[in-house]
């Protein structure tokens, strides 16, 4: 398999040590210093992207030009960033996920099951937690398992509390963030009951999680029809 990374930093590196750990190829690195050479770089078989929002429209030129599977894990996008990503799949395979891990794929999925009648009984709150280098909050994962909680986005959202701000209500979520230290990513979902509470919590030990599910999830996009896909139809079909 061919890849073109976009995005070099930490990710990026360890993407590129797992695919070719794995026996695949990089063909080339791409970042915010040389973001031209998407005008003229060949097709690969699938581009991983741990890159920038600000990459997207450059990325997106690659992806119509060469009709090469896109595998993004870019965080920070807005509703903008995702139309797009959504118009980049009439021309290719396109999976956009806030996190490749195989953990909170399952998180995901088992917050997808909670039952209507204990959402509206509990009231639920997110807290992320990450190094003190990342510079998006709330996280990305967090923002997904959010979406998995409330998918027609029926809650307020309430991301800081402070002063006399009021009783919290049952039409909110709150989604709080700590930064520091080394931290690769840890996600709890609580739910507060009457004399009872419930959470579930994914701890990410290091980054190089991501990079696996990422490389694992492009190797099952090579070859795949044009469309969005989503990441639990990837990794547990």
């Amino acid at each position: 398999m061919k890849i073109l990374l976009t995005g070099y930093g930490r990710m990026g590196q360890f993407v590129e040590q797992i695919a070719t750990q794995r026996g695949h190829e990089v063909i080339g690195h791409v970042d915010v210093n040389n973001v031209p050479d998407l005008e003229t770089l060949p097709a690969a078989d699938v581009v991983i992207d741990f890159s920038h929002p600000s990459m997207l429209d450059a990325l997106g030129a690659y992806v119509k030009r060469t009709g090469t599977a896109l595998v993004s894990g870019t965080t920070g996008y807005q509703a903008e960033h995702m139309a797009k990503l959504q118009e980049l799949a009439g021309f290719a395979p396109v999976l956009h996920s806030a996190n490749y891990s195989l953990g909170v794929a399952m998180f995901k999925y088992l917050l997808q099951q909670l039952p209507a009648q204990l959402k509206e009984s509990f009231d639920i709150e997110i807290l992320e937690k990450h190094h003190n280098k990342k510079v998006d909050a709330p996280s990305g994962t967090a923002k997904m398992l959010l979406d998995a909680i409330d998918p027609d986005h029926e809650k307020k959202v309430v991301t800081g509390r402070d002063g006399m701000c009021g009783a919290r209500t049952k039409d909110e979520i709150g989604v709080m963030a700590l930064r520091g230290g080394t931290v690769a990513g840890e996600h709890t979902v609580y739910l507060f009951g009457e004399d009872e509470t419930l959470s579930i919590t994914h701890s990410a030990a290091s980054r190089r999680i991501f990079a696996v599910g990422a490389v694992q999830a492009a190797e099952k996009m090579v070859g795949k029809e044009k469309g969005y896909y989503l990441l639990d139809q990837i990794l547990f079909s």
